[in-house]
């Protein structure tokens, strides 16, 4: 796997898992908390968005084997709800806002939700997992570089909680938003390609 394509899988992940438009709802979950204890939330959310996207990255084709989904129509399918999800960043709530109202005032399932599920592992981060680790396509090795691509966005994710404050001094809540709307941009392209890509191998047009 050249550094190409590892730029790619890197932006690929960096958009379905949204770091930034997750800070404005780590910031209101965690609001008047002790220091420590947000470490401890960012930290958890962090650890737990890990285990759910490498159990999709190590498990997810098995399954849909299991159920005898092809990865093709999966793709298609994949890229039609990251399609549909890229819309609701561009046109509806932005990300934060839309989070914010999910908000629970349990502090021991703060980490869990909204933070954890669906803020950093969304359904469109899981999709994405499945498809750039697929077992016709891609060696163990570069299945296990994607795998720790992925773990750097979560680590990085991390970074940016643990220094949220500041980050959100400097963009606001409006511009958390402006960048989440981006990223729906983003991802609406991206998803566009991976329903072309679905078409193509389902077809053999290539």
């Amino acid at each position: 796997m050249n550094w190409d394509t590892i730029v790619k899988e890197f932006i690929s992940l960096w958009v379905v898992i949204d770091p930034i438009g997750s800070i404005p709802v780590f910031i209101a979950i965690t609001t008047g908390l002790q220091a420590s204890m947000q470490r401890k939330i960012a930290i958890k959310a962090a650890s737990i968005a890990a285990a759910i996207l490498l159990f999709f990255l190590v498990l997810g084709q098995l399954l849909l084997e299991q159920l005898s989904i092809s990865l093709d129509a999966f793709q298609i399918a994949g890229g039609i709800v990251l399609f549909l999800f890229a819309l609701t960043m561009i046109f509806g709530d932005s990300k934060p806002d839309e989070e914010k109202k999910q908000i629970q005032g349990n502090i021991g399932h703060l980490a869990v939700f909204p933070l954890a599920i669906p803020s950093l592992a969304s359904p469109g981060a899981m999709l994405s997992v499945v498809m750039l680790t697929d077992n016709h396509r891609f060696s163990l090795q570069e299945q296990i570089v994607t795998a720790l691509v992925m773990l750097s966005v979560i680590f990085i994710t991390l970074i940016l909680f643990l220094m949220a404050g500041p980050i959100q001094r400097v963009i606001g809540n409006a511009g958390a938003s402006v960048v989440s709307r981006v990223m729906g941009l983003i991802l609406a392209s991206v998803a566009v390609n991976n329903i072309l890509i679905g078409i193509t191998a389902y077809f053999q047009l290539g």
